[in-house]
Formats: C-alpha cells, sequence, structure tokens
C-alpha cells in the first residue's frame, strides 16, 4: 500500500526554504541582478551624457543631469552605422532562415532509420570535437571563391552540430505512433514533417533559431577575415573599431549643437547594437527552458 505521504511529499529541489535559506537566495539574486543591470544602465546613462557630465563623473555616467541625443544623431549623420546595421539585419535573418532549414532537414532525417544515418551522425559530431583552424577555414573559403562576399559570413558557420543533436533528440522523442498514422493517411515524408513534427516542436525550433541569430548578430571575426571592403562590415565589426579601438566616426562633426564626446558616441553605438537582442529575446524567454531540456530529457 502506498503511502498518502510519501505521495504528497514535495522533490528534493522543491522543499520549503528555512528563512536563513531564503535571505542568503535572495541575496545572491540581488547580487547578480546587479551585476547585469548596472553595466547596462551605465552604458545607457553614457550614451545619452552631455561633455559636462562625462568630465563631472570620470566617463563613467550613471545618471545623466543633462541628457541629450546628439551622441544617437551623430551615429546616424554619416551613415556608416545605418548601413551596418542593415548588413548585420540582412544577415542574420537570411542566415538564420538558411541555417534553421538546413538543421531541421538534417536533423528530421538523422532521427529516422536511413541509410548512412550514423556516419553522418558521426560527421557532424567530429565537428564539434575537433574544430579546424583560422588557416584552413581562409584557405577554404578562398578556394570557393567566397572571399569578399556575405556568403562566407553563412556558408561556413550553416550548420551548428551543437544545433543539430538538440533538434534530432527532440525529433527522436516524438511518438512514432504519430508519424506512422500520417504515413497511413498518405503523407509523405515532407508533409509529416511540416504537418506532424515541426507543430509540436515549436519550444526547441524557436530556441535554436534563437541561437542562431544571436551567433550571426554577435559574429565579427568572420566577417574580420573574409570582408576587404569596409562598407560591407556589420555592425560587430563596426563596434570593434570605434568603439574598442577608438577610431574616430565619420560625419562626428556633422551634427548641428555641441558636439558630444567620445565615450557618449562609443555608448551609443553598443546601445544600437544591444537593441536588436533586447527586443527579440523577451518573446522567446518562455520557450527557452522548455526547448532545451526537452532536447535532453527522454520519456
Amino acid at each position: 500500500m502506498i503511502d498518502a505521504a510519501s505521495v504528497n511529499e514535495r522533490p528534493a529541489w522543491l522543499e520549503r526554504e528555512n528563512h536563513l535559506e531564503r535571505v542568503v537566495k535572495i541575496g545572491v539574486f540581488g547580487v547578480v541582478i546587479f551585476a547585469v543591470v548596472y553595466p547596462f544602465l551605465s552604458v545607457l546613462a553614457t550614451s545619452l551624457a552631455s561633455e559636462v557630465d562625462v568630465v563631472k563623473n570620470g566617463g563613467l555616467v550613471i545618471w545623466p543631469e543633462h541628457p541629450t541625443l546628439n551622441a544617437y544623431r551623430t551615429i546616424f549623420a554619416g551613415g556608416v552605422v545605418t548601413r551596418a546595421i542593415t548588413v548585420s539585419i540582412a544577415i542574420t535573418a537570411i542566415g538564420t532562415l538558411l541555417s534553421m532549414a538546413a538543421t531541421i532537414g538534417m536533423a528530421y532525417g538523422l532521427s529516422r532509420q536511413v541509410w548512412g544515418g550514423k556516419y553522418f551522425l558521426l560527421l557532424a559530431l567530429f565537428t564539434l570535437l575537433f574544430t579546424p583552424g583560422i588557416i584552413p577555414n581562409y584557405l577554404a573559403v578562398k578556394q570557393y571563391g567566397l572571399l569578399n562576399t556575405y556568403a562566407s559570413l553563412i556558408l561556413p558557420v550553416l550548420v551548428s552540430a551543437f544545433n543539430l543533436v538538440v533538434l534530432r533528440q527532440f525529433f527522436m522523442n516524438i511518438p512514432s505512433e504519430l508519424l506512422d498514422s500520417g504515413r497511413i493517411d498518405g503523407a509523405n515524408d515532407w508533409d509529416i514533417l511540416l504537418r506532424i513534427v515541426l507543430p509540436l516542436s515549436k519550444a526547441v525550433v524557436a530556441v535554436v533559431a534563437l541561437f542562431y541569430a544571436v551567433s550571426y548578430w554577435n559574429d565579427f571575426f568572420n566577417a574580420l577575415l573574409y570582408l576587404n571592403d569596409s562598407s560591407m562590415w556589420p555592425l560587430q565589426l563596426i563596434v570593434r573599431l570605434y568603439v574598442v579601438q577608438g577610431a574616430p566616426l565619420p560625419g562626428a562633426g556633422d551634427v548641428a549643437g555641441d558636439t558630444p564626446p567620445l565615450q557618449s558616441i562609443q555608448m551609443a553605438v553598443v546601445v544600437v547594437a544591444m537593441i536588436p537582442i533586447l527586443l527579440v529575446y523577451p518573446f522567446l524567454q518562455r520557450y527557452f527552458t522548455r526547448g532545451v531540456l526537452s532536447g535532453a530529457i527522454k520519456g
């Protein structure tokens, strides 16, 4: 006979904590929030600060007493940042769509019993364990004639082995009875993938798409290697040039009024680079934990 108390017993990780444990958790949580929010607020405040605020606070502004948008007007006046934003958005959108199409197709194929599927999976896992160096990558891109093209930023990183394994594991956990019922109704593999598998995989697909989008948006190293034309540079490479290296931004003197300080211009570029991810992530956050765990837990 099953004891009712054991049935209603809470799991170890859901046990009610005592007062001291609660205080410690709140304290740790507060420290983490402060460590995350403080740098962001500092960057945003510095981007809105005037010359007087920057000088008064020694370059680290927490609350601008004379807020101004001159820094944002400056970075958009020359057209460099605007063009870089357009390039980054296009690369992220096209790259994410192509990567998702390739990854979903490969994951679904490898989750079924197909000839040679084990060897293709081992080949993908080999790329996860042993990555080529910079010189072999560069020589391969050059050999295929992809230098100084946007394709060099997408094709070499089209499929991530980690994302492939996560999607494949999730597809394997879908009950085979659902797929068999679709075949009985006359559906082919494309119909099963589009009408049965993908609607049941919205969470993990959203998470993998977020992984790809963030990877494409934040990537600057491939652009640094493969793009010789500065007019083709994405936003992250512009951030590296004008923020990290401190190069003068074109058009900085074209804005009417007071010229913003260099620190404000640099932080304004950083804010512009963060905004797209901050806008997209909240809509996908509810899928994040469920999507990651669903591909790793069976049953």
